[in-house]
């Protein structure tokens, strides 16, 4: 009967639909089991499934095997599968009771209801008095106008105020409470951040930072008076260790929040209208071993600065005294200097320089940074209204990827690693008259750098020293942040983190030598801004020690922190979580949340020990020179920088197995303590992975960087054609266009590009190199010098470019970028496998190929089957292969 030809043609119209839903022909193996399969559904499931076809049965029973090309273990898979349906009771209901997700975000909603009525009222204080508020107001002044019993009244109150509120934050802080009323104390902090947290102004910034101050300094409290194990000698001096290096953090974070409190956002000061009462100027270009092309762009920006000629002298201080360099200078008409000696490095090239310079005012630009056109139009303004000013410092904005935007492929999706400084940390400092000279992007008055003596020559940042030493002489100094140059990063990792280690042993080396405590002259507002400053560069053992802390107790039962596992959580997550908003609320422009602990984890083993030995030896010590310019020819991975990370991250592992053994046959007492140090090092773990991630040098093969940009030109063809285009990117080398629509031109074809610069246009020779449909490549032609001058005003010297760079980060969201720095520690690991010898990645491939293996092995739960009609789409295909058989 099976063999009756009407069943055969059914049959075989079955397994074509199969074949035809996977687009793949069947095996010999899968025909013979697809014949068995559909043989056995026509006659004994078919009066069951009425209407359903029965290779869709195969598709629905069994969504785990592919019957067109079994293979060994399917057969394993379908007995495994045909039990688990026989024996396991499926999930067939259309809702589940319990849906995790819904009743989360309902316990949400409840949540957040008494939070936005508090957020609602406190918003409506601010936007109008109440009646009361008025009416006390108004008897206020009228009191103080006729009494001044009554100012003195009010004076009194006041004080009284602030003593009693004091009195309350020294009781809130070391006022002993149980776990319940500590629990209680965290819901209540936690309330108000997030009443405050989404309305705009100062004021609730500076609410979330006295909670977080009020949280953190609780902890603190509690860590110095209750954790340390004074029984256990050992224990005791861990903790105490521990202990110091979060006394460190906790120090750092306040004068953080003083640095930052009030950033003063600083507006450029008008010029005179006539420009013969323009001060003059003298251009440093300090330059040792860098390449041409990197210092003719720069050259060539400041040759076409709105600025008279007559009052701009620009100087190219060479300390390699190489002769294409001073061949290039005569040629297009700046000076040239080369010191006979070369003591002092950088800065005593700039001293050198001013000895033989004679205007009032000093600009110094690295000779890979480009100044925009504009650039002492809005700078020069502040020192003619100020006499007292002695220093203007403006940001170091990079168009090029530094090593952790090239490596994690983030670049302009995160803020780079030094928009914290020079978005918001050097704004605050502004405040309080402690903005630092930076090296470069800035403009200093000759008279006070001659009074101290020309740029400090004893440190090996001789930028922060020198602004310190013009402040201790009671001199002013502001800060613009308005993007008004650009400049290239580091390439390499290596160059990253010896740039780093540079500026860290040299703020140990001002913290020795002049430490800005003791130094006269300073406010003590300029005291702890320095102190900040010189302090964050001696993150390396604290970030250590909290990197090995959690295994000392999971690897030796160590007790670091002497207290209950459930206290830790407690007192640790309001210091933890109020940091974390407060900052994210302070910076989310320019930093994102946990990608700063990235950044210090990297340079943490390097700075260790070179700000140690500056404390002891100040002297020690020389310049290192930040090449800049660099190709990185082929992806690599580098060892010899990640070996600090891969001893950690060894330790950490073992710290994890270790720990995870201690969770299941380990004392029953010790079950809390064991897991919050196991989610210590797992976090500690991922963070690592984000350093491991970072040492992987990415391919970078292009000479001159691209920067994105939209801005519309107009390409002339030799025929004299004009078209309309759209420019999408420029470097030193071409541009990329965007035309309305494919235009019949080939490869090599010569054409003209028009750059507008202020209504004027300017007309430059390019080939073509690329063509896709709208899309050009051009290389630019020969130019000449003139042509140069103005290619690299219409492009690097607009101003406009680097501000939309700036404003195109979005805001900080805190548990997305915990997301992403998760996501780039397992890609961390990831690309540490890749790299690892050829032995450790066969052995691991395997044990994944096999664990894959083994789950796939796992059955699968079907919901019921579906009764209704079939789509459209699959009744056209049955039709089909109906009418075709």
């Amino acid at each position: 009967m099976i063999f009756h030809p009407r069943i055969v043609k059914r049959i075989k119209r079955q397994i074509q639909a199969y074949e035809m839903h996977y687009q793949h022909d069947s095996s010999i193996l899968g025909k013979v089991g697809l014949w068995i399969w559909l043989s056995f559904c026509l006659f004994f499931l078919q009066p069951k499934v009425a209407g359903v076809a029965s290779w869709r049965l195969l598709l629905h029973y069994y969504p785990n095997i592919n019957f067109c090309s079994p293979n060994v273990l399917d057969l394993l898979r379908f007995i495994i599968q045909s039990f688990w349906l026989m024996i396991v009771k499926q999930d067939w209901q259309e809702g589940k009771i319990f849906n995790w997700k819904t009743w989360l975000k309902a316990l949400a909603t409840i949540f957040h209801l008494p939070l936005y009525f508090v957020r609602h009222r406190i918003d409506m204080l601010f936007q109008k008095k109440t009646f009361f508020e008025r009416k006390v107001s108004q008897l206020t002044l009228k009191w103080e106008h006729h009494n001044q019993f009554v100012q003195y009244a009010h004076s009194i109150i006041v004080y009284a105020g602030i003593v009693l509120s004091v009195l309350l934050i020294f009781v809130c802080i070391m006022v002993p409470l149980n776990l319940v009323a500590q629990s209680l104390f965290l819901l209540i902090l936690w309330a108000l951040a997030m009443g405050v947290r989404r309305i705009p102004g100062r004021f609730p910034s500076l609410f979330l930072i006295a909670l977080s101050i009020l949280a953190s300094t609780r902890y603190i409290w509690w860590r110095c008076t209750s954790t340390l194990n004074w029984d256990d000698p050992i224990g005791l001096m861990l903790g105490v260790t521990l202990l110091t290096a979060e006394l460190y953090a906790w120090l750092i974070l306040l004068l953080g929040y003083f640095q930052n409190i009030w950033p003063l956002n600083r507006r450029p000061e008008p010029l005179p209208d006539d420009p013969q009462e323009w001060p003059s100027i003298d251009i440093m270009i300090p330059t040792l071993n860098e390449e041409r092309h990197v210092i003719k762009t720069t050259i060539y920006a400041l040759l076409g600065i709105d600025w008279p000629k007559s009052k701009l002298n620009i100087y190219i201080l060479d300390d390699g005294n190489r002769e294409d360099i001073q061949q290039f200078a005569n040629e297009i008409g700046v000076h040239y200097l080369a010191r006979p000696t070369h003591e002092g490095a950088k800065a005593g090239n700039i001293n050198y320089a001013l000895e033989r310079s004679f205007s009032d005012f000093v600009a110094i630009f690295d000779c890979d940074h480009i100044p925009t056109r504009a650039f002492f139009q809005l700078t020069m303004g502040m020192f003619l209204q100020d006499p007292k000013l002695a220093l203007l410092q403006t940001p170091h904005h990079f168009f090029s990827p530094d090593p952790f935007e090239r490596n994690l492929a983030h670049f302009r999706h995160v803020p780079n690693e030094s928009s914290l400084f020079y978005g918001l940390t050097q704004d605050g400092n502004d405040l309080w008259n402690s903005t630092f000279f930076c090296g470069s992007c800035a403009v200093l008055r000759r008279k006070p750098l001659e009074e101290i003596g020309g740029v400090a020559v004893e440190t090996v940042t001789e930028d922060a020293h020198t602004s310190l030493r013009m402040h201790r002489l009671g001199y002013r100094s502001s800060y613009l942040k308005q993007p008004i140059s650009a400049g290239l990063a580091t390439e390499t990792l290596s160059e990253h983190v010896a740039q780093r280690v540079r500026w860290a042993r040299g703020m140990a080396q001002i913290l020795r030598i002049e430490n800005p405590l003791f130094a006269k002259g300073l406010k003590w507002q300029q005291r702890l801004c320095y102190l900040n400053a010189m302090l964050h560069f001696l993150s390396g053992i604290p970030r250590i020690v909290f990197l090995v802390a959690p295994l000392f107790f999971l690897l030796f039962h160590v007790y670091v922190i002497y207290a209950p596992a459930l206290a830790i959580i407690l007192y640790v997550l309001p210091h933890m979580l109020h940091a974390s908003v407060t900052n994210s609320r302070m910076q989310g422009e320019y930093r994102y949340t946990f990608w700063g602990e990235i950044y210090e984890t990297v340079i943490a083993w390097y700075i260790a020990r070179p700000t140690t030995m500056a404390l002891f030896s100040p002297n020690k010590g020389f310049f290192n020179v930040t090449s800049k310019g660099g190709l990185v020819l082929k992806s690599y991975y580098d060892w010899t920088i990640a070996s600090p990370y891969l001893v950690l991250v060894a330790f950490n592992i073992a710290g994890v197995l270790y720990g995870v053994y201690r969770l299941f046959w380990g004392p029953s007492g010790e079950i809390g303590s064991v897991f919050v140090n196991l989610l210590w090092t797992f976090y500690n773990l991922f963070i690592l992975g984000g350093a491991v991630a970072v040492a992987e040098e990415a391919k970078q093969v292009r000479k001159n960087p691209r920067v994105d940009v939209d801005i519309p030109v107009v390409i002339r063809f030799y025929s004299g054609h004009l078209v309309n285009a759209s420019m999408k990117n420029f470097s030193l080398g071409g541009l990329s266009l965007i035309t309305p629509q494919a235009l019949p031109i080939e490869t090599g074809q010569k054409i003209e590009v028009i750059l507008t610069r202020s209504s004027r246009e300017f007309i430059f020779p390019f080939r073509i190199v690329y063509r896709q449909n709208k899309l050009l490549g051009l290389a630019l032609e020969t130019l000449s010098t003139q042509q140069c001058i103005d290619y690299v005003q219409c492009t690097f010297a607009r101003a406009d470019t680097w501000v939309q760079w700036q404003r195109s980060y979005r805001l900080d969201k805190p548990l997305t970028s915990m997301q992403q720095v998760l996501e780039i520690g397992v890609k961390g690991y990831q690309r540490l496998w890749r790299h690892s010898p050829r032995s450790i990645y066969y052995s691991v491939y395997y044990a994944l190929k096999l664990f894959a293996i083994i789950g796939s092995l796992k059955p699968v739960s079907v919901p019921p089957i579906s009764r209704r009609k079939p789509s459209a789409a699959v009744l056209r295909q049955e039709k089909v292969m109906r009418y075709e058989n």
